[in-house]
């Protein structure tokens, strides 16, 4: 079993940035790989960041590509958000499992998940 927390979320206004920490606890291991989505008010889940364990890369969504960052340090992994935007609002929570390629994005591919921590940015 594997245990995951998140931490950071707040209310920022437009052009602000926020950092979201995950800190992994249980049968975890490097053979993971950790991710983050996010949860939009009445939408569904969606991806937006993952760093694959088995091919080192790191892949982000279009819409949040080159102002969020995501990296890892042990059995954690943070997400570095920046000139948020308010349809950056979500609850995010981070993922942990074992994802092949084709599945890195998707909600199925991750077996653990975290309680999520709100996100709300305004204009």
């Amino acid at each position: 079993q594997v245990h995951l927390v998140e931490a950071g979320g707040g209310v920022v206004q437009a052009g602000d940035s926020l950092r979201l920490s995950c800190t992994a606890s249980g049968a975890i291991d490097s053979t993971y790989t950790m991710a983050w989505f996010r949860q939009p008010p009445g939408k569904e889940r969606e991806f937006v960041a993952t760093m694959w364990a088995r091919g080192g890369n790191t892949y982000y969504s279009d819409s949040v590509k080159g102002r969020f960052f995501m990296s890892k340090a042990n059995s954690a992994v943070t997400l570095q958000m920046d000139v948020l935007k308010p349809e950056d609002t979500a609850v995010y929570y981070c993922a942990a499992g074992r994802p092949i390629l084709s599945s890195l994005r998707t909600v199925a591919g991750y077996s653990y998940w975290g309680q999520g921590t709100q996100v709300s940015v305004s204009s």
